[in-house]
């Protein structure tokens, strides 16, 4: 089929999220403060984790890597969707919805496979202390890392490129705040059987399998920590673990509820808000998790803030 009969819709038509009119002011005023929230919190975490040598660990190069995720896919929805709620506009063109996608799917599943590593990370630093620093070494992170980037462009590439493939030729009305992948399935009159497909796959090996992962990981970590026979070694597990799941527990959390519970056919409403759990919320909140639960995090921000304080002019 030639590529104009395929994209002979050149736009979609955005109806944004489920809210009054009236309230647009104050839900555009909310959700541009959360995503400054997001990007300057993440920035923030990053610099922190560059600037103490005490941080240059296999955890935090984990974090530095899922901070800078975080401000990536807060940044492939947000800033369209504020720009729509400002102005009042609907539209967004063929190629920016398509990339759109590419990059949602891209820093979705990068967010998946780097909550994994930190999972597998925590393990080996619980239930193998004392061979810690010979197993998470500086190659094998730099490899858990490379491995998650692979896979998750990967899978992004290969969503959108049979994406690329259906004709749009009827109705372009998302209901929706950006461009998600299984609601334009809804409106390609092409057959998506394929595509279909391709999701239930690569799902399970962006998502179902790294959940398995930490689970397991959990599993080994929370034997370990009841064999330990002092409370000093249940409090450490505690507090190395706790941000993790946290995020973890956010994360997927939101993702079961979308996936694993739909909302019925009339109504989008809750898929809608649940997205923005996951792309806005979910971020924004990750360096509050990092930063207020993590006693590491805490005693590099007072050794910068004192260095500052103390340094000659």
């Amino acid at each position: 089929m030639r590529r104009d009969n395929q994209s002979s819709v050149s736009e979609f038509l955005l109806l944004g999220l489920p809210v009054w009119t009236k309230k647009q002011g104050m839900y555009y005023t909310l959700f541009l403060g959360m995503y400054l929230t997001t990007v300057l919190g993440n920035l923030f975490i990053i610099l922190l984790i560059r600037l103490d040598s005490h941080l240059h660990t296999p955890m935090y190069f984990f974090l530095s890597h899922l901070a800078f995720t975080d401000v990536s896919f807060s940044s492939v929805t947000a800033p369209k969707m504020l720009m729509n709620m400002q102005t009042e506009g609907q539209s967004i063109s063929y190629a920016w919805c398509i990339s759109q996608v590419c990059f949602f799917l891209l820093f979705g599943g990068l967010d998946s496979f780097l909550l994994t590593s930190m999972a597998y990370d925590r393990y080996v630093a619980i239930c193998h202390p004392l061979h810690y620093t010979t197993i998470m070494s500086q190659k094998l992170c730099f490899l858990l890392v490379t491995v998650s980037w692979v896979l998750s462009c990967t899978s992004a590439l290969l969503h959108t490129l049979l994406l690329a493939r259906l004709s749009f030729c009827g109705d372009n009305t998302l209901p929706h705040f950006f461009c998600d992948l299984s609601t334009l399935l809804k409106l390609s009159s092409s057959d998506t059987t394929v595509n279909e497909l391709i999701i239930l796959t690569v799902g399970v090996v962006v998502i179902t399998l790294p959940l398995m992962c930490i689970l397991v990981s959990y599993g080994h970590i929370g034997a370990t920590t009841r064999r330990v026979p002092s409370t000093k070694g249940i409090c450490k597990a505690l507090s190395t673990c706790g941000s993790h799941l946290s995020v973890v527990s956010l994360y997927y959390g939101a993702i079961i509820g979308l996936y694993f519970f739909p909302s019925s056919s009339n109504s989008n409403d809750k898929d809608v808000i649940v997205s923005v759990l996951y792309t806005l919320v979910t971020p924004m909140l990750n360096p509050f998790i990092y930063s207020l639960r993590n006693r590491d995090m805490k005693g590099a921000l007072g050794n910068i803030l004192s260095k500052r304080k103390f340094s000659p002019c």
